[in-house]
């Protein structure tokens, strides 16, 4: 479970990054200040996210006393 949250957390720092590289193409060279302020969004809305799915993954943890996600896939049904 800790791989595919940190795999989430790397998809979206890709995404931000690739939106601010692409924010130049707009103003030839100059850097736009809008991709800068939807990225800040970005990574505080994905803060969040990281905290609720590191306490999923401690609640899991404490209950079954395993993370490996093809046990707990198996406790769906």
């Amino acid at each position: 479970m800790v791989k595919l949250l940190l795999g989430i957390v790397i998809l979206a720092n890709a995404a931000n990054l690739s939106f601010i590289s692409f924010s130049t193409f707009r103003y030839g060279g100059a850097i736009d200040p809008f991709a800068h302020t939807i990225v800040l969004m970005a990574i505080v809305i994905e803060a969040f996210v990281t905290a609720v799915g590191l306490a999923m993954i401690l609640n899991a943890y404490r209950h079954y006393r395993t993370l490996d996600v093809r046990k707990l896939r198996k406790l769906r049904w």
